[in-house]
């Protein structure tokens, strides 16, 4: 707020824009000796236009005092109102032209620049000044209604205040303002100097604005009142104390240009007011005031406040100061105690103590550690101890040399190569899954027969909740190596995998290298997790790039963006998980190994769910296997009707949910009982008098205290017998009390199919499933043969439709050549479920089948279930998903599976268990399905 007063109100004149004037009369009154003694006069004072200026020296004290010699006057009556000689005089004017102000009221003996946009204004301003009448009328501008004169908007900042003119203007003017000298005019500014108060009477004329007005003097007042006396001390006081404090409020002073005559005490107050802070209503108030008395008070008042704005301002800049100095303290003694310790010995410098830390950490894997490595290590080492520590290079070469010195150069995990332990870890943590137990013990004993291993890419796909992930780690546990798994499903950038270049803000290496520096050994075992969902973003193709990471034949020399030395993680054994394989790149696959991960079928899930799931949620819910039982038949039912997926995922969060639930029963069973034994048997003496009567009679020469002991004792044993907890059952009744209803119902809609319906088997991303497959008859007509396909079919079961339609007319033809079913009848095929998108090349013999029990009007064979694809010359073609559909079969009491030839060698790779009680038929050509499924009557009733 000052600083804008100090360069937009007070400025130093021009001497020469000012009249030569008559000296003012001996001005070396008391009160201007002590204002001159506080803003630090020069000791060379001069004489500007005739009239003593008030000036500054910065390098002078405030405690000199500069006596100011004055000539005598001539005439007495001017020493006190008198500014220039001029004719006619200034209270001549009882006419002048209103100039409003904006911001501020202008006092007597300052001076006040203001810039007049209205060329009228600026025209009569010149012709004034012309005229040798340089005076107009100063008075400040009124604030618009309802507003707050504390708050100022853009929209009042930016208003041009010469827009309101005429009596619009008169209205929003302050009747009192100042008789202002026209010092200078230079374009569309104008210098105003204040000289004696006004008050306006009446307007004149409009435009410009021209009022009459009348000259306004002090009231009279007793110089030596003791009570004006001293307010005028107390405020030069005040005024001594901020120019003490304020450099700022120093300019003031030495811009306060000049002074009339003797420095009264009327005109200390509108100096006191002129360079305070206040605001333009306050100040109008000092303005107004005639009785020289308030008016000392009220400027008393302004500077105090100042005061207290002063002292509030060096506070903030002290607080600040303190900080800053404290920071720069603390900085220069660290300084210097790093040199002193440096110079006794007692410390290193950061670059020598960072250099001995990275040379101490290498030094045991010199041997082990790559030349090519070692070399580029001592290269940054030497570039280290050359770079400033302050410098940007030098954190990105320490970051660089903390990675490749804390890596495991040639640092090797000790592997087990015990299959007969492995086999036991592995049967430990998993159930079943034979093939990927095989497949592990199969690695090992190369590694045994070689006396080393080497690094494979082993990817594991399957469904939901198998275990994919749980069986990496429990590969890792078998082989003795670390494990470290990092899931790359939506990962969209390279660099989390070859990490980013040196030269960025930030940089890392990629997660293999994260992942040497985590495990400590260069032989880890690396679960990449949901490689099937690898993303694609901008930053580049993230399956592209796990082509080095996973080829056996480069990953000798990986080479990361950050490090950019090769690596060799050819030891590294890689597992990858997946739910789809289809999903993955083809490139990417052909450099893995797939073991597919088919599900559980019922029995495995049994053994799953009672030797891992249910002992495992026991422990965590903290129930004792006393306090509950879950029966098989319990366990069957929730997982034939609840969990059918081929994963245990679900399986788990069902059991889990049964024990949370058991819990909250047993809990609330404790209470009971706690509840009952606080109010039942423990009596006090007087209300069971007898039982104190044969207690004292039996133990009479005991001692009362070993009795109470012995008593307190046989109380707290029969409580505990009664606090046993009523042990829970879970059984089939009362399962849907734990689990509420079940989900699934049985896939089996006919226990026998009807007539153009047939059981097919499909393969699904949760396991397998059957499906049927329904064909009815529509109309009827010459030529109207046509089929109709419904069920949400993809174009390939559509055209599997065709295909199905084309062999069935041609299969019917060769065995009832009078048959014209086909070629005259309107057929619709659906496959139920239609909320479910199916698509595949296996459903072709079930729809042939289908179409052709409804053209002979002959139902299948009963528990008949068939997958695989037909050509239109009848031959049948290999499907996949021969464990998933064979396991769905046997969960829908299928015994009779039509399979295509092609298809034995997967069957008899199948568990014993899985196979048991089905009749498996394996086919090449149509013809050997349509004698299983209609065969002969005879036969075909007897089943029925």
């Amino acid at each position: 707020m000052l600083k804008l007063i100090s360069s937009s109100r007070i400025h130093r004149l021009n001497p020469a824009a000012v009249p030569v004037l008559r000296p003012a009369a001996d001005s070396a009154s008391p009160l201007l000796r002590v204002l001159s003694s506080l803003s630090g006069l020069s000791r060379n004072h001069r004489y500007l236009g005739g009239r003593l200026f008030f000036c500054s020296d910065s390098s002078d004290g405030v405690d000199h005092v500069v006596d100011a010699e004055v000539k005598a006057a001539e005439d007495t009556t001017s020493k006190a109102s008198a500014i220039v000689s001029t004719y006619p005089r200034p209270e001549d004017y009882l006419t002048v032209l209103a100039l409003p102000l904006q911001h501020r009221p202008l006092f007597p003996g300052f001076y006040m620049p203001i810039f007049v946009k209205d060329p009228k204004v600026l025209a009569a301003l010149q012709e004034s000044r012309e005229r040798q009448a340089p005076y107009a009328g100063a008075f400040l501008l009124k604030d618009e209604p309802d507003t707050d004169p504390n708050v100022v908007s853009s929209s009042d900042t930016e208003k041009n205040v010469y827009d309101i003119k005429g009596k619009e203007l008169f209205n929003r003017l302050h009747e009192v303002g100042t008789l202002a000298q026209i010092s200078s005019i230079q374009g569309d500014q104008v210098i105003l100097i204040g000289h004696r108060r006004l008050r306006i009477t009446e307007m004149v004329s409009e435009d410009p604005l021209t009022v009459k007005v009348d000259h306004l003097k002090d009231k009279s007042y007793n110089k030596e009142d003791e009570i004006i006396k001293a307010t005028s001390f107390e405020v030069i006081s005040t005024l001594r104390d901020v120019l003490k404090t304020s450099s700022l409020w120093r300019d003031h002073v030495q811009t306060y240009s000049k002074h009339i005559g003797d420095f009264t005490y009327a005109r200390l107050a509108d100096f006191g007011a002129a360079i305070s802070g206040a605001n333009k209503l306050q100040c109008q108030q000092v303005l107004e005031e005639l009785d020289v008395y308030k008016r000392l008070k009220l400027t008393l008042e302004l500077v105090k406040k100042e005061m207290e704005i002063s002292k509030i301002q060096e506070s903030i800049a002290k607080a600040i100061e303190e900080k800053i100095s404290g920071e720069q303290r603390r900085y220069l003694l660290n300084e210097q105690l790093k040199a002193i310790k440096k110079e006794l010995g007692l410390e290193t410098d950061d670059k020598t103590a960072l250099t001995g830390k990275f040379r101490e950490r290498i030094e045991p894997k010199r041997e082990k550690c790559p030349p090519h490595v070692l070399q580029v290590i001592d290269e940054e080492l030497t570039k280290l101890q050359l770079l400033e520590a302050s410098s940007s290079e030098f954190s990105v070469t320490r970051n660089y040399l903390d990675w490749l010195t804390a890596l495991p150069w040639g640092e090797y995990s000790d592997e087990n190569f015990d299959v007969t332990g492995a086999q036991k870890i592995l049967d430990e943590d998993h159930y079943g899954l034979t093939d990927v137990k095989e497949r592990i013990l199969e690695f090992i004993a190369v590694g045994k027969l070689r006396g080393t291993s080497q690094g494979k890419i082993i990817c594991l796909s399957g469904p939901p909740g198998v275990g994919k992930t749980s069986i990496g780690r429990s590969i890792a546990r078998a082989l003795n190596r670390k494990f470290f798994r990092f899931s790359v499903g939506g990962l969209a950038d390279v660099a989390e995998i070859k990490g980013h270049r040196r030269t960025y803000i930030g940089a890392m290496p990629g997660k293999m290298v994260q992942c040497l520096k985590n495990v400590g050994t260069a032989n880890p075992l690396v679960l990449i997790d949901e490689i099937d969902k690898l993303g694609r973003g901008h930053a580049g193709d993230p399956a592209s790039a796990l082509l080095e990471l996973l080829d056996p034949e480069q990953n000798a020399n990986f080479l990361d963006h950050y490090l950019d030395v090769p690596i060799d993680l050819s030891k590294v054994l890689f597992v990858c998980t997946a739910n789809v394989v289809e999903m993955i790149p083809n490139p990417l696959l052909d450099r893995m190994e797939v073991v597919a991960i088919a599900g559980y079928i019922t029995d495995e899930k049994m053994h799953i769910a009672r030797d891992y799931l249910e002992k495992t949620t026991r422990e965590a819910c903290g129930i004792k296997p006393e306090q509950v039982e879950v029966t098989d038949a319990a366990l069957l039912a929730l997982i034939e009707n609840y969990c059918r997926e081929a994963g245990v995922r679900n399986l788990q969060k069902h059991i889990e949910k049964i024990y949370r639930k058991i819990a909250l029963q047993l809990v609330r069973q404790g209470e009971t009982i706690d509840a009952a034994l606080e109010t039942g048997p423990n009596t006090t003496p007087e209300e069971n008098p007898v039982l104190i009567e044969s207690s004292d009679s039996e133990h009479m020469d005991e001692d009362p205290k070993d009795v109470d002991e012995s008593t307190d004792i046989e109380v707290a044993k029969e409580r505990e017998e009664d606090k046993e907890i009523e042990k829970v059952l879970v059984d089939k009744s009362n399962l849907d009390n734990y689990v509420g209803k079940p989900v699934f119902h049985a896939e089996r809609i006919y226990d026998q199919t009807p007539t153009g319906v047939v059981m097919g088997l499909a393969w699904t991303a949760m396991g397998g499933s059957t499906l049927y497959i329904e064909t009815t008859f529509v109309e009827e007509g010459d030529g109207k043969g046509a089929l109709h396909v419904t069920g949400q079919l993809g174009d390939v079961m559509k055209e599997s439709a065709q295909i199905a339609h084309t062999v069935a007319r041609s299969i019917l033809h060769e065995k009832e050549p009078e048959n014209t079913f086909f070629a005259n009848s309107k057929l619709h095929l659906h496959v139920p479920a239609g909320a479910t998108p199916k698509d595949g090349p296996s459903a072709g013999c079930t729809m042939t089948t289908s179409l052709l029990s409804l053209a002979l009007k002959k139902p299948v064979k009963k528990d008949l279930a068939m997958t695989g694809e037909v050509t239109l010359t009848g031959k049948i073609l290999p499907i996949g998903g021969v464990k998933e559909k064979t396991i769905a079969a046997r969960r829908s009491d299928v015994k009779t599976i039509i399979f295509p030839s092609a298809n034995r060698r997967d069957f008899d790779e199948l568990a014993p268990n899985v196979k048991e009680g089905l009749d498996v038929h394996f086919v090449d050509d149509y013809l050997q399905i349509f004698d299983l499924a209609f065969g002969d009557e005879k036969s075909h009733n007897a089943e029925n």
